[in-house]
Formats: structure tokens, sequence, C-alpha cells
């Protein structure tokens, strides 16, 4: 099993010093991987179904990522998630294709709708084309990844006679992991992903979504090329070895642990890092990951 962290760029792991002692703390303690959550724009006044208070700080994902990339030397690099409809295909490609680069080709691309309607209309994206850019915009940065000619024809896209370097060091690309629990969202990660991401998914609740794309994959055809579907899930708070284990058993091929939901909304105050710090420890140490 794969062990990643989520929330390198959220609440009490915010600011400069704080995600670098998160980021080399993780890679020295033997984690796999860190992941990054996503809301540019957060709701004010909290409303449902916004899931954070209003002056919650998050730092961008594509600057965390780039970041975190310089601090470090093995870990893996991973997106959890980009909500992909509120940007630009072509400038994401650039961003992300430079990261994995910079990183050394360490970079895992998650991606994700999005489900707050104010997040959409404070950005112009209308909420209603959400799933349908998605789609579209994976198949764009597909093609900037991989094409030496790069030509595209979309609905929201139309690439031809440019070019766009360095592509990444990944081969094809660096992997494309669609969250989501919706039908729609197995769907697409049957359809265009080399993995899967469930957030906030305990043992039964995983065990229903994959059940959800085994049925997905019935009238679904995956491509030969993106391989195995690989599982990636969050599970709610902490994990000891008996769980993972059994998050193995039901064929999750990596665990991104974080400690809750209140850590979240976290100031930057040196109490909330220490825990943070002391929580990665602890649990390298139970999971023996070193």
């Amino acid at each position: 099993m794969k062990i990643g962290f989520f929330g390198m760029n959220t609440g009490a792991f915010s600011t400069r010093e704080a995600i670098l002692r998160l980021a080399k703390t993780a890679e020295d303690a033997g984690y796999e991987s860190l992941w990054t959550g996503e809301h540019v724009v957060v709701v004010d006044p909290q409303v449902p179904p916004s899931p954070v208070p209003p002056e919650t700080r998050m730092v961008d994902t594509v600057a965390t990522l780039a970041f975190a990339a310089a601090a470090t030397t093995r870990i893996k690099l991973g997106s959890g998630i980009i909500l992909l409809a509120q940007r630009n295909p072509v400038v994401l490609a650039k961003e992300l294709a430079s990261i994995d680069v910079l990183s050394e080709g360490r970079l895992l691309f998650g991606i994700g709708v999005g489900y707050v309607p104010k997040e959409f209309e404070v950005i112009g994206v209308p909420y209603e084309e959400r799933g349908a850019r998605v789609s579209e915009h994976i198949e764009a940065i597909r093609t900037l990844f991989t094409q030496e000619q790069p030509r595209f024809s979309g609905r929201f896209t139309q690439i031809d006679g440019v070019q766009s370097n360095p592509r990444p060091i990944q081969q094809p690309h660096p992997p494309f992991i669609i969250g989501g629990m919706s039908p729609a969202a197995h769907r697409r990660a049957v359809r265009q992903g080399n993995g899967w991401y469930g957030f906030f998914q305990d043992l039964e609740a995983t065990a229903e979504q994959l059940r959800g794309l085994e049925e997905a994959a019935k009238h679904v055809e995956r491509p030969a090329e993106l391989g195995e579907l690989e599982i990636t899930v969050t599970p709610p708070g902490p994990v000891d070895p008996d769980t993972v284990k059994r998050y193995e058993d039901l064929g999750v091929s990596r665990l991104a642990v974080m400690q809750g939901f209140t850590e979240f909304a976290a100031s930057e105050a040196g109490s909330a890092v220490d825990n943070g710090i002391a929580f990665i420890e602890r649990t390298a140490e139970a999971l023996k990951l070193g």
C-alpha cells in the first residue's frame, strides 16, 4: 500500500515555513506522496454545500506543488483535486508540465468536477457545463502533453498551429487520477483516467464506490493504454495497520491520510502545525513507513 498525506496547502499548512516543514517531514518519514486540496474561493457566509468556513486558508495548488517540488527530491506531488472545469486547459497544461519537469517526474494529476455553484459563478463558468468541460479539458491537456504537433477540436477549446514545451518527463504523461463519487465520475475515471480518487471514504463507502466503478466498466470502454485503474482513497481520520490491510483487501492501492476537517480551518499558529507534524510522524511510525 502506498501512503500519502492530504492537506499540504490548507489551514495550518498554508505558510511557507509550515509547507516546507511538512514536505520535508513527510519525505524523511517515508511517505509516497503529498496532496493538495482546492477551492479557488470559498462561500461567505458558509452555506451548504460549501465544506469549509470562509476564513479557511488555501494556497493555490499549482503554486504549492511547484514550491514543494523545490523542497523535496523523492516524494510524489499530487493535486487532490484540481477543479478542472474552473481552469483554462491550455494554461494548466503548461503549468503542470512545468511542475513535472522541475520535480523530475513526480507529478500526480488529480482531477475533479466541483460541487459548489457559487464558486463557479464568481469564476464565470456555468455550473451546468462543469462535467462536459472536465471531460473535454482532460483530452485537451492529454493532447498537449503527448502530441508533437498538438491538434484538438472541442466545444470549449481549439488547439492548432502551436507548441507547448517542455512536455512532461513522465511518459506518456503524469497519471490522470479522476476524483468523484457520482456515476458520472465513475464513468469518467474508467474512460479517461489512470486512477480514481475517493475523498473521505470509510471502508463501507469505499466498497460501494468500487462497486460503482465496476458497474461503470460494464458500460464504458476503457482504452487499453490506460492500464489497470489505480485506486486512491482519503479515509476519514487516522489509520492503523489493520485498517490499511482492510482497504488493501478491497483493492485500494494508495491511502492519502488526513487529520480531519477541523484542521482544514486551523490558523497558522504553531500548535496546529506541531499537531499536524506529530500526526504525520505518528502515522509513519505506526505503519512502519521508514
